[in-house]
């Protein structure tokens, strides 16, 4: 767990004056404009270096007629610089379905470009590395859904989007940790299967106690390693400090802290009630993309690196548009079911 404010990480990551927004950059910087973006998180003297795959993933995609989709824990030179769409596992999916583009780059992890895969399935959709894989989804495989559905016949089954095309095309219907409350409603049922993450299926229990849900035993490698100790650590280091947990967190991290939601709720959350000091319980990247955009909130981490996030890069991004690899693809037996649970779930008002 890592544990610095956003300023005392960018002054630990170089000697270099750390440039504020509005403020004028080192002469001959390349890309100044897309600069200034992330002037706060990637150090000027790192920049040169990184610049030159900024501007030729721009120009790819203007060559392929490509669309970059990346998650809030991509990190901010991506996230910033070249991504065009970007947000929680619940818009990408919403926006994946209206995309203009011939291909889909995904920055993120695979589950999320399979997912764009399936709501698009006469386009190209590349992930920039293949072993971008997630422990939830590692969880639960197809059989593990038909060995439930037997021992619960006539339960529903909501599965968590954080899983395979295999999975989701033996479930009812998906969630997103952003819409999971208002898809379980949705069913008016007493009773469901919520897989495969059990700590997403306790906290939304809490909410609506009136349908008993049943749970399966996989945890997010990221979320699952946060305790009540580091919120009360947090809270006596800076006091007054707002802590908004992801609802991936066990029960009594997420009792500890003062709001929970998914990445795009803790997002609105930020920037609606602007506390001045904020800790965000998820993945690392997540404050600092909101810090780029809200210098004026200072953003205390304790927090934890998804090492399959961290997989994807500049260079890796403009090699899959150099080369249009890795393309994802889904099983044809399998893909209609697996749609139409995606499409169940976005069919649900939110």
């Amino acid at each position: 767990m890592l544990k610095l404010s956003i300023k005392e990480d960018a002054m630990a990551a170089t000697s270099l004056p750390i440039p504020r927004p509005g403020a004028p950059l080192p002469g001959g910087m390349p890309l100044p404009e897309i600069y200034a973006r992330v002037s706060r998180h990637v150090p000027a003297i790192e920049w040169p270096a990184l610049a030159p795959d900024v501007e030729a993933i721009l120009r790819l995609k203007r060559e392929r007629n490509a669309v970059i989709l990346a998650h809030n824990y991509q990190a901010p030179e991506i996230f910033h610089t070249v991504a065009d769409i970007v947000g929680d596992s619940l818009a990408l999916a919403r926006e994946a379905v209206t995309v203009d583009a011939d291909v889909i780059v995904l920055a993120g992890v695979h589950f999320m470009a399979e997912t764009a895969k399936l709501l698009n399935p006469a386009k190209t959709v590349l992930i920039p590395d293949m072993a971008a894989g997630c422990s939830l989804a590692d969880s639960i495989t197809a059989e593990d859904v038909r060995g439930l559905r037997a021992k619960y016949p006539g339960v529903p089954i909501v599965t968590y989007v954080n899983t395979s095309a295999a999975v989701k095309a033996e479930s009812d219907l998906c969630c997103t940790s952003g819409n999971a409350v208002e898809v379980i409603r949705s069913l008016g049922v007493k009773r469901v299967l919520m897989i495969p993450d059990e700590f997403l299926a306790q906290n939304v229990q809490a909410i609506l106690p009136e349908v008993e849900i049943l749970t399966w035993a996989g945890h997010c490698e990221v979320h699952e390693r946060f305790t009540p100790a580091d919120i009360r650590e947090v809270r006596e280091s800076y006091p007054g400090v707002t802590v908004i947990a992801h609802p991936e967190c066990p029960p009594e991290v997420v009792a500890e802290s003062d709001f929970s939601g998914s990445t795009a709720m803790m997002m609105n959350f930020v920037v609606e009630k602007r506390p001045s000091q904020v800790v965000l319980v998820t993945e690392c990247s997540m404050a600092d993309n909101i810090a780029a955009a809200n210098p004026d909130i200072e953003f205390i981490k304790p927090c934890n690196m998804c090492p399959h996030m961290k997989r994807m890069s500049l260079k890796n991004i403009r090699r899959a548009l150099e080369t249009m690899t890795h393309e994802v693809t889904v099983d044809p037996t399998l893909a209609d079911r697996a749609r139409a649970a995606v499409e169940r779930m976005l069919a649900v008002r939110t």
